[in-house]
């Protein structure tokens, strides 16, 4: 595919940067979302406004839906005025949203219907990754349709992978998401263990990083929770959402996942103070609440 037009629907904290990287490797690019400050940020960047994700559709040879859950996509692709009603055979679905593989297939069935092929590609790395163009990609669908596409992802993305047919790419993102939580609980308990022990937390980090214990939870959101940034990368209920979609598959499969449900507790434990909308790092605030312990009033200071 020799430089298509791009339509991107979602300009949220991972759309915008995403869709920056796709202008600078020279893609036209039409964008719509559902408030309009978004889309202007976007066209200040050069994009041109679509209308509808209809009209995206209509201007585009590849589509990609960047929305916050299934039924958010079930509404932009199949919806009134969505992606199905504008799109021509012939042209591509790029679903990077993390939603339910069941969903996935069903839409990518639909939009077979009227000749337009799907894949699903969500993606890892967070706002940091999105900005840098080095998000890991996970991508299910047809694999002529993954290698027609691979140069739109190489602007946003360094590590993609190919990992099957319809709904692979939303399954090893749920992976993916079941490896995050547990790694963020492991962190918090051992920043907090630091702290509490009278050691200073930001050199323990600095220490085990470098080893074993090492991973880019420590590395990017360590030092964050041991500041008090909750900034968010990537809000807590939007985890939660995440986590529900593993937890929703592995009663399908009659799979124990209990370190996932432990997680999925305390992140609600977050979201009933209020933090619902705080970056995944104020897991830590659940530990403190529960250890009657601030990091700033210890060795965190």
């Amino acid at each position: 595919m020799d430089q298509p037009r791009i339509g991107f629907i979602g300009l949220g904290i991972m759309g915008r940067p995403m869709c920056a990287n796709l202008l600078k490797a020279g893609y036209p690019l039409t964008v719509w979302n559902r408030s309009r400050p978004s889309i202007d940020e976007v066209v200040g960047y050069g994009a041109a406004p679509g209308d509808s994700p209809a009209d995206v559709a209509a201007k585009s040879d590849v589509i990609i839906t960047m929305v916050t859950d299934s039924p958010d996509v079930e509404a932009v692709v199949l919806g009134p005025d969505g992606v199905l009603s504008g799109a021509r055979a012939g042209s591509v679905v790029i679903d990077m949203t993390t939603m339910s593989p069941s969903v996935t297939r069903e839409i990518a069935a639909a939009l077979e219907a009227k000749g337009v092929e799907m894949l699903d590609a969500p993606v890892s790395g967070g706002d940091v990754g999105a900005k840098a163009g080095t998000l890991s990609i996970m991508v299910g669908g047809k694999e002529e349709t993954f290698q027609r596409c691979l140069p739109v992802f190489q602007a946003m993305g360094k590590n993609i992978i190919h990992l099957g047919p319809h709904g692979a790419g939303q399954t090893c993102k749920l992976c993916n998401q079941i490896a995050v939580a547990l790694n963020m609980l492991a962190g918090c308990e051992a920043i907090i263990f630091a702290a509490k022990s009278g050691i200073d937390p930001k050199k323990m980090l600095e220490a085990i990083s470098a080893g074993a214990a090492g991973s880019w939870m420590l590395s990017n959101l360590g030092p964050r929770i041991v500041s008090g940034d909750f900034a968010p990368g990537f809000m807590v209920r939007l985890a939660q959402k995440d986590l529900r979609l593993v937890l929703e598959a592995g009663n399908e499969m009659d799979l124990p996942l209990p370190g996932t449900a432990l997680m999925n507790q305390v992140w609600r434990a977050v979201q009933a103070d209020g933090g619902g909308d705080l970056g995944t790092q104020a897991a830590i605030k659940a530990l403190e609440k529960w250890a009657n312990f601030r990091l700033q009033d210890g060795a965190g200071e």
